[in-house]
C-alpha cells in the first residue's frame, strides 16, 4: 500500500504536489499553535473559575433581582430572556484575552521562537484565533448545561445550534484581540484598550435588554456592533422553543432591521463570519509587516 501511495504522489503534477504539501505544513503549524493555547488554558484553573463567575452573577443574581420589576409580557421569567444574551457574551472576556495573549508571548520571548520556525505568520494568527475560540466555547459549555434551570428545554438540536453560534462569536472576539495585539506592544497598554472595546460591545449588543423601542441613536449603535449579530440569533433560537404570546414575541423578539429590511438569522451569522475573516486577514497582514 505504501508503494502504491508513493507511486500515486509521484504521478501528480509537481505544482499540485507542492500545494498539497504546503497546505499540510500550514495546517500542522496552525494545530501546534492551537494546541498550545488549549494546554495553557487547561493548566490555569483559576482562570476557568473566574471567567464563569460573571455570567452566573448576571443570570442568577441580576436576573432574579430585575425579574421582580421587569415585565416580559408573556409569562416567562426575565432570567429566561436574559440567558441567551449572557450565554453569548460569556465568551467575551475569555476569547478577547486569548487574543491579546500574543502580547504576553512577545514579552516573554516565545513569539520570537515561533517566528524563527519555518511557518507562515498567517499560521500563527489562525492558530491563536482557533485556540482562543475553542477554549472560550468549551468553557461556556458549563453555562450551557444550566439551560434547564431557567426554563429552557434540553433540546439536542437547540444545544448544537447554540454551540455553533458560541464558536462563531468566540472566533470573532479572539480575532479582535489578536488584531489589537499586533499594534500594542505591552500588556499594560493592551488590557485597558481591550476593556474599552469589549465592555461597550457587551452592553450595546442587546444581551441585557430587547432591541425594540430603543431611541434612534441607540438603535443605530446596536446595529453597528458585530456582537449583536451573535446575541440576537441565539436569543431567537432559544425563545422560539418556548410558548410566547404574540405580544411577548413582539416585545422580546423584535426583528433586527437594516433600513426597514428584517435581516434573516442566516444573514446575521454570515455578517459575523465575514467580519471575522476580515479581522483575521488584517491581523495576519499587520503581524507580518510589524514583527
Amino acid at each position: 500500500m505504501t508503494t502504491d501511495r508513493t507511486t500515486t504522489l509521484r504521478a501528480l503534477p509537481e505544482p499540485l504536489g507542492e500545494v498539497r504539501s504546503d497546505l499540510a505544513h500550514h495546517a500542522r503549524a496552525t494545530w501546534v499553535v492551537t494546541r498550545r493555547e488549549l494546554l495553557r488554558f487547561r493548566s490555569d484553573r483559576a482562570r476557568m473559575l473566574s471567567m464563569l463567575l460573571q455570567p452566573l452573577l448576571f443570570i442568577f443574581v441580576m436576573g432574579t433581582g430585575l425579574g421582580s420589576i421587569v415585565d416580559t409580557g408573556g409569562g416567562i421569567s426575565f432570567r429566561t430572556f436574559l440567558f441567551p444574551g449572557v450565554l453569548a457574551t460569556s465568551v467575551l472576556f475569555t476569547a478577547a484575552f486569548a487574543g491579546i495573549s500574543l502580547v504576553w508571548d512577545r514579552e516573554f520571548g516565545f513569539l520570537r521562537e515561533m517566528m524563527v520556525a519555518p511557518i507562515s505568520r498567517a499560521s500563527i494568527i489562525w492558530g491563536k484565533c482557533l485556540g482562543g475560540a475553542i477554549v472560550a466555547t468549551g468553557q461556556s459549555l458549563v453555562l450551557l448545561a444550566l439551560v434547564g434551570t431557567v426554563g429552557i428545554p434540553y433540546d439536542p438540536l437547540l444545544l448544537v445550534e447554540l454551540v455553533g453560534c458560541l464558536f462563531l462569536g468566540s472566533l470573532f472576539l479572539t480575532a479582535l484581540g489578536v488584531l489589537l495585539s499586533t499594534r500594542v506592544k505591552t500588556i499594560q497598554g493592551a488590557m485597558p484598550m481591550l476593556q474599552l472595546l469589549i465592555t461597550p460591545m457587551m452592553f450595546l449588543s442587546g444581551s441585557l435588554f430587547p432591541l425594540g423601542g430603543l431611541p434612534a441613536w441607540l438603535s443605530v449603535v446596536t446595529r453597528l456592533n458585530p456582537l449583536t449579530y451573535v446575541v440576537q440569533p441565539m436569543r431567537h433560537l432559544v425563545l422560539q422553543h418556548l410558548d410566547l404570546t404574540a405580544a411577548a414575541e413582539q416585545k422580546l423578539l423584535p426583528p433586527l432591521t437594516w433600513a426597514g429590511w428584517a435581516v434573516p438569522i442566516g444573514v446575521q451569522l454570515l455578517t459575523v463570519g465575514v467580519v471575522t475573516l476580515a479581522l483575521i486577514g488584517l491581523g495576519a497582514r499587520l503581524f507580518a509587516s510589524t514583527e
